[in-house]
């Protein structure tokens, strides 16, 4: 059983592979939050040079709404892969998965519904 610091530490570390492996490169800085049955993660520094200037390059709404639907795109096609890590790292069933990313801050989040909050051992203090 794990303490629920090891649960979100699991989580930045495989959502941070992820985003290396499938998006090119990793975000400049990642939390999880184990919230009842709710794993959020949120990722700062994610928008890559390229996708920068095209969200500034075009009229503001057509570069936003172009890259928001890539974005959302590419993490639709790897939602069973996401999925799956997070039952391994939880031993519990993802039920759905929401995203969505800022193209004026380069911020992430990603949250997972959970069948059920996941059972952690307490921290022993020292």
């Amino acid at each position: 059983m794990k303490t629920q610091g090891e649960i979100e530490a699991a989580v930045c570390d495989g959502i941070n592979r992820f985003e290396q492996e499938y998006m090119g490169r990793g975000p400049k800085n990642i939390h999880a939050h184990l919230i009842g049955d709710l794993v959020v993660v949120r990722l700062q520094g994610v928008l890559t040079a390229a996708e920068q200037q095209l969200s500034k390059s075009l009229p503001s709404e057509k570069g936003r709404d172009l890259l928001k639907q890539v974005r959302t795109q590419l993490v639709e096609t790897a939602r069973p892969l996401l999925e799956a890590m997070i039952h391994q790292i939880t031993d519990i069933k993802p039920l759905s998965m929401h995203h969505d990313i800022s193209t004026v801050t380069g911020e992430e989040v990603i949250l997972f519904t959970l069948a059920e909050s996941p059972i952690c051992r307490e921290v022993r203090k020292k």
